[in-house]
């Protein structure tokens, strides 16, 4: 996700938190309804009713991060009429994302940005950007598991196509037990997954069945993407090794159970907002 697109969500999630009179933050569920791109309310009060459901199960009450209140809301020509809302705590949006496409970069973003607490935008930018390599290494997992299943119903066995990975593990100091792409840059990781995804594709496409056929048509794609790599001034071998996968997964589940083992309440809160 790109850093200005990271600023102007920060800044539009920040604009819309509130705090209670003990500096609790919290947000309604209307507007973020707004933020995270639901149009009709029914359909976002079915993920709210998800992240009730998830607050519970983790051991929280339901009543000290989502609570239900009443306010009115102008209907034009000065008419007023109530509505029914949320207010709620980083704990219950962060909830509430996590029932969301992934997808989509405003519920990517509130995955990430709800789970940090401390609202300083690079800390958001580098959480990201961690979540972003994970997402891409597990997609690239299926990918390669989708390949080896499509060569083993098309050559009845699962000889491994792809390109001679011994001379970038010794360079990157990777063990030779452990998959190359668990230290390989996201840029890396998202363009191993293409030429794998378009491998797959022409398999299927034109009907490939031979297995020398289908080793030529990987290394093919492979040498496509890289030459495209090239063209935009990125060369795949000079890159820096990452952070090991595996330890930056255990980080960010880390940092997920602290955020919720220890989330902050809005119980006894509601009556200084004035709102019934």
């Amino acid at each position: 996700m790109k850093k200005e697109i990271i600023k102007s969500l920060t800044e539009d999630f920040e604009s819309y938190a509130n705090k209670t009179e003990n500096g609790i933050e919290f947000w309604f569920a209307r507007d973020l309804q707004h933020l995270l791109g639901y149009t009709e309310w029914r359909n976002f009060a079915k993920v709210i009713n998800k992240a009730k459901t998830a607050c519970e199960t983790s051991g929280h009450n339901i009543s000290d991060h989502f609570v239900d209140v009443n306010k009115m809301v102008s209907i034009g020509s000065g008419a007023e009429r109530p509505i029914d809302d949320i207010m709620l705590t980083r704990f219950a949006c962060y909830l509430i994302a996590q029932n969301g496409d992934p997808q989509k970069e405003a519920i990517a973003f509130a995955q990430n940005y709800f789970a940090v607490q401390t609202r300083k935008a690079e800390i958001i930018e580098q959480r990201i950007n961690d979540w972003e390599r994970l997402q891409a290494r597990q997609k690239l997992t299926l990918s390669e598991k989708e390949l080896s299943e499509l060569i083993f119903e098309r050559t009845g066995n699962e000889k491994d196509f792809g390109l001679t990975t011994g001379q970038m593990k010794h360079r990157l100091g990777v063990k030779p037990n452990r998959p190359l792409a668990d230290f390989l840059p996201t840029i890396t990781v998202k363009a191993k997954d293409f030429a794998t995804e378009i491998t797959i594709f022409n398999i299927r496409d034109k009907d490939i069945h031979k297995g020398n056929r289908i080793a030529w048509e990987h290394i093919r794609n492979n040498k496509a993407v890289r030459k495209l790599l090239l063209e935009r001034g990125i060369r795949p071998e000079e890159l820096p090794p990452a952070e090991d996968i595996k330890k930056l997964e255990r980080r960010v589940k880390s940092e997920d159970k602290k955020f919720i083992r220890n989330p902050e309440k809005l119980k006894n809160d509601k009556e200084w907002t004035g709102i019934s």
